[in-house]
């Protein structure tokens, strides 16, 4: 056997079986590094080579990386508990583990499943059907969005309120559309117009499924189209929404109520159940407008398929085979390249995560989590802020002033380590061990309930946005706050048996990355409280802003894939964030280090493990559609230019691998904002 399809067969083999614990991979792995390869040339591929090698994509993905290799055994961690879990007596289990095991068995229930068909949704289909009026659509909206997560027509929650963080106020956001983003529909390319084909062939191939004959399937899809082609180009690219400015348009709600001639948003708020308020914000005011154009131009059978689409498309995933293989088919295989559906199990255990993800990650904490290493983080947390504070001392570019609101900034912002002070009570979800899609639909509900149910409510500051199995971290700006699950703090990112180097390289960074992010192009924008306010002087913004366009300017040479570049002003952020993060987990190291003796290790010394445990976070494999759709939609800058572009503009790389000028991870003239 091909020795790539071995290391595949070994692969699916070991995703075929639970675990009973989770396995161990070393902080800094020598068998990832490809030492043949000049680090001066391509530190990407010496620190990563060998784990690309040996880590094929599997089949049912559309990449692979180390963060995915890791999300995997946490889910096959989890899959045995949940196994347990379902198999207990009821007397024998908690309410926490009655809920999550009875939802992953419904979930695992294929044959009752498959034999209940499209039947989870004929009461909203006929709903739909029954609808008489275009003027009674809002009302159904509001009941369709109570247990439906896909955003139809438009997005509606809560959030907080940019002007006074400590309000938590309506949103109504843009949304309405079942391509990725907005260019999918406006591009001219080769590649666009084939998406939008097979995209029109999987809308009918759905109506089809959902009763419709096929002729007026394939009549649907195209309405479909027309419909989110119109709401597309009213809707703002990805770039514009990261400037907070252009998605905060505070509006009374009477002026909402009076502005649309189409939609009745007094029937809409009336039925969604929020509570009632003076005011709410517009994300996007022109998409609204447009949205409202549209309502008026086309016919009401026109909007019954729209509507129709669109509550099949969300429930497909949670359907029979026959919706599962479709949704399957367009939106990971045709999009992204994935060739097999994921197996049973890994579904269930992501669904059970997303809609009792609190209650999943107790059992996940008990077991995997000790204090010890909430406490290492909590340490190297406070390093890395400290080495913000001298960072923010030694500028010579900003104003005391600006200095000041930094450190007020720095000194306000609230970490948070492995899960949350107070765990959610999913006590009014009803779930059912025969009734999976139901199980989705009353879980969605009481989200979506306790969500709206903070409008005009005090903020609560210890809510997480993550649950504690999930391998990422995140910066919320209006919170101010950093977020790191357990997930994110086990090996092989976080290695309590480990030397310091590469966890501070590797974990460092990452806590140093989500610190910069309230301080990046965007983070700049809100002060120490959460709100949108420029502290900056007219003469620092405009310093900050030189600085962030050599980064852009750097990043935007770098190809994705084929012919298409990075687009360096959607990842600005977390390219910034990459470069000033390592900075920060390079002088935490000192600091967490220092007077200590430090000896070198598997033929590297202390210096370059830090920036080989720095790379190694990010090896990955990516299948060229995956790469594509991410040059459109994702922040970040694909695995290779984190590394590849980040080094250069590190002098300590450069001294610590004794790389010469003219090298490629050697920038004459390196950029530098923090």
């Amino acid at each position: 056997m091909h020795a790539t399809a071995a290391l595949l067969a070994l692969s699916l083999v070991a995703a075929d079986r639970p675990f009973t614990e989770l396995p161990y991979t070393p902080g800094l792995d020598p068998a990832a590094m490809d030492r043949s390869v000049d680090p001066c040339v391509d530190f990407y591929a010496y620190s990563c080579g060998g784990w690309q090698k040996r880590n094929p994509i599997p089949a049912d993905q559309s990449s692979w990386s180390v963060y995915g290799k890791t999300a995997t055994e946490n889910f096959q961690f989890l899959w045995g508990l949940l196994e347990t879990a379902a198999a207990k007596p009821d007397a024998e289990r908690t309410p926490v583990e009655r809920q999550v095991g009875d939802f992953f068995q419904a979930c695992m229930d294929e044959k009752a499943i498959d034999a209940a068909g499209a039947k989870p949704v004929a009461a909203d289909l006929a709903a739909i059907d029954a609808l008489r009026s275009k003027a009674d659509i809002a009302k159904l909206v509001a009941r369709l969005h109570l247990t439906v997560d896909g955003g139809m027509l438009f997005g509606f929650g809560s959030e907080q309120s940019f002007d006074d963080s400590e309000q938590v106020v309506a949103w109504v956001m843009a949304g309405g559309l079942g391509l990725p983003d907005r260019d999918y529909y406006l591009k001219d390319d080769a590649r666009s117009k084939e998406i939008r084909a097979k995209y029109l062939a999987h809308v009918a191939e759905t109506l089809r499924l959902s009763g419709v004959p096929e002729k007026k399937a394939a009549e649907g899809a195209r309405t479909v189209m027309r419909i989110e082609t119109a709401l597309a180009k009213a809707s703002l690219t990805q770039v514009e929404k990261r400037d907070p400015k252009k998605i905060w348009h505070p509006t009374p709600t009477a002026d909402l109520v009076k502005g649309s001639k189409a939609f009745r948003w007094a029937d809409y708020l009336a039925a969604s159940g929020a509570p009632a308020a003076p005011w709410l914000n517009v994300g996007q005011p022109a998409f609204l407008a447009e949205l409202d154009r549209q309502l008026a131009r086309e016919s009401l059978p026109a909007w019954k398929t729209y509507l129709r689409w669109h509550r099949v498309r969300a429930a497909s995933p949670y359907l029979s085979t026959p919706f599962q293989k479709s949704s399957f088919g367009f939106y990971a295989a045709t999009l992204r390249g994935a060739k097999e559906l994921a197996p049973r199990w890994k579904r269930c255990v992501r669904w059970t995560d997303a809609d009792l993800g609190e209650a999943l990650g107790q059992v996940f904490v008990a077991r995997v989590f000790p204090p010890s290493v909430k406490g290492d983080a909590d340490a190297m947390v406070k390093f890395v802020q400290a080495a913000m504070a001298e960072r923010i001392d030694a500028l010579d570019w900003m104003a005391p002033e600006t200095r000041k609101a930094a450190h007020e900034k720095l000194a306000a912002m609230r970490n948070k380590i492995g899960y949350p002070e107070r765990w959610r009570d999913y006590g009014p979800v009803v779930v059912k061990r025969d009734d999976f899609a139901g199980n989705v639909a009353r879980a969605t509900a009481f989200e979506t309930r306790r969500q709206l149910a903070k409008i005009g409510q005090p903020l609560d500051r210890t809510e997480w946005g993550m649950t504690p199995p999930t391998v990422n971290a995140y910066y919320n700006p209006s919170m101010n706050d950093m977020n790191f699950p357990a997930g994110v703090l086990l090996p092989p990112l976080w290695d309590p048996r480990m030397d310091l180097a590469p966890g501070y390289g590797n974990t460092g960074g990452t806590v140093g990355h989500e610190l910069i992010h309230g301080f990046d192009d965007e983070g700049r924008q809100f002060d120490a409280r959460g709100n949108l306010r420029d502290w900056w002087t007219e003469a620092d913004g405009r310093e900050f802003e030189k600085r962030a366009a050599c980064v852009a300017d750097q990043y935007a040479q770098y190809t994705v894939v084929d012919d298409i570049k990075i687009n360096s002003k959607l990842t600005l952020g977390e390219d910034i964030a990459d470069l000033a993060g390592i900075l920060l987990a390079w002088d935490a190291w000192k600091l967490a280090t220092s007077g200590q003796k430090l000896e070198p290790r598997d033929g590297l010394t202390p210096e370059q493990r830090f920036f080989v445990g720095n790379a190694q976070w990010v090896c990955a494999n990516e299948r060229p559609e995956d790469m594509r759709v991410r040059a459109m939609t994702d922040p970040h800058s694909p695995p290779a230019w984190r590394v590849n572009g980040l080094m250069p503009n590190v002098p300590e790389f450069a001294k610590a691998f004794s790389c010469k000028t003219g090298q490629p991870m050697v920038r004459e003239n390196v950029c530098r904002v923090w």
